[in-house]
């Protein structure tokens, strides 16, 4: 257990009242903000102004809103939203690093993390180093004189590593580098901050929205490191114009209010289902289990109420037919073959071929990211039972479980 840390109830501590009394806060439809003085234009784009608003693209009161109630909910001073979960992460490490500058990321992460490393970052002289994030050893021996950052996600994507984030902190801490985690697979379970992270990301698409109909990320981080972002002559948010839209940002404050409530339903089922499937003789991949490498790890990083997260995985054997799975869990209403998590109905799709697919197919392997394997978001249905009794048909229909089954025995 990582402390007596409560995510949630900072998140209901906080109030606001809208321009007339509303319990919900007024939108600020704008784009530009008037100034009953100019001197207070001036002041507000040199920084020195509290409580002033310039323009959308630097800060709206429904972005600050929405970045008050995430970095609560996070245990950060500060936070800035942007239009998406990339924004977040390219303009984190763009504030960060510079020409010549060297990154140490996790092998295992988002796809478009990945490409964003692998062939974008060079362009600006930023080198990136990708290592096995479980084997701190190997984390310390990548550093050199001219790396800045560790960059990992809390729960990777898509293999469910987990990160030691209070490890991982210490051995930034002892070489001056910045610790910038990804929570997005894990939000209320863990709390990078309060373990020692200097930046958590997150896309906001995915879990905290939960409703697949917005675009959205944040950086959670230290006062200063939010103000440097919005800063108007080098700051990454405000410079690159990753800016949230304030209609969308309120609409993801209402849905925030839910998250503890459906944080803990998507655990509560996803453990369910790892734990028959694993019965069944399926090698299940899921924190929550006893069999996950990093169960023991997890378990001291993470706040009980919210269990192990939504995610989970499984290989059905091959490309073919873990397709032909997924086509036929959609027929039966299981869920939707597509990318994103975090939606109320269960998501899945085969990650080497779709949000991993960015990584070359001789990584895939040599992180052991098969064709065959399916990751799942698992929605919030209400009779689960009913839920594994349908998906168990469709494997037993294509024979994947007596195939699994038969391999374990």
């Amino acid at each position: 257990m990582a402390s007596d840390f409560k995510p949630a109830d900072r998140i209901q501590d906080l109030q606001y009242f809208g321009e007339f009394g509303g319990v919900n806060p007024s939108i600020s439809d704008s784009s530009t903000y008037t100034f009953l003085a100019a001197k207070s234009m001036m002041d507000t784009f040199e920084g020195n102004t509290e409580g002033c608003y310039l323009y959308s693209r630097h800060s709206s009161p429904s972005n600050l809103y929405l970045g008050q109630a995430l970095a609560a909910m996070e245990g950060t001073e500060s936070a800035n939203v942007t239009s998406s979960g990339m924004g977040a992460i390219t303009a984190a490490l763009m504030q960060i690093c510079q020409a010549g500058d060297h990154i140490i990321s996790a092998r295992t992460i988002y796809g478009g993390t990945y490409a964003y490393f692998k062939n974008f970052a060079p362009k600006f002289g930023m080198n990136t180093s990708f290592v096995d994030i479980t084997n701190l050893e190997q984390v310390e021996n990548a550093i050199n004189e001219h790396t800045k950052v560790i960059y990992c996600e809390s729960v990777s994507n898509p293999l469910l590593e987990v990160a030691d984030i209070k490890s991982l902190a210490k051995i930034a801490k002892k070489y001056d580098l910045k610790l910038v985690v990804d929570n997005t697979f894990s939000p209320l379970s863990i709390s990078p901050a309060i373990l020692g992270a200097d930046i958590v990301i997150h896309s906001l698409t995915k879990f905290i929205n939960g409703t697949s109909d917005t675009v959205a990320g944040v950086i959670c981080a230290s006062k200063e490191f939010i103000d440097a972002t919005r800063n108007v002559n080098d700051g990454a948010c405000m410079l690159l114009g990753s800016v949230m839209d304030s209609l969308r940002s309120a609409s993801v404050l209402k849905n925030m209010r839910t998250l503890h409530i459906r944080m803990k339903k998507h655990s509560e089922n996803a453990m369910y289902l790892a734990e028959k499937f694993e019965q069944d003789g399926i090698k299940m991949i899921y924190p929550g289990l006893k069999s996950h490498p990093q169960h023991a790890l997890f378990k001291s990083l993470y706040n009980p109420q919210y269990g192990f997260g939504g995610m989970l995985a499984f290989d059905a054997g091959s490309l073919e037919k873990a397709d032909e799975l997924m086509e036929l869990m959609q027929k039966r209403n299981l869920g939707y073959l597509a990318v994103s998590l975090g939606f109320y109905k269960t998501l899945f799709n085969a990650p080497g071929t779709a949000t991993s697919s960015e990584i070359p197919v001789e990584e895939q392997e040599a992180m052991g990211l098969t064709n065959g394997l399916i990751r799942f978001s698992i929605g919030l249905d209400n009779d689960i039972e009913r839920t594994y009794a349908t998906m168990k048909q469709c494997m037993l229909d294509l024979n994947i479980l007596q195939e699994k089954a038969t391999v374990q025995a």
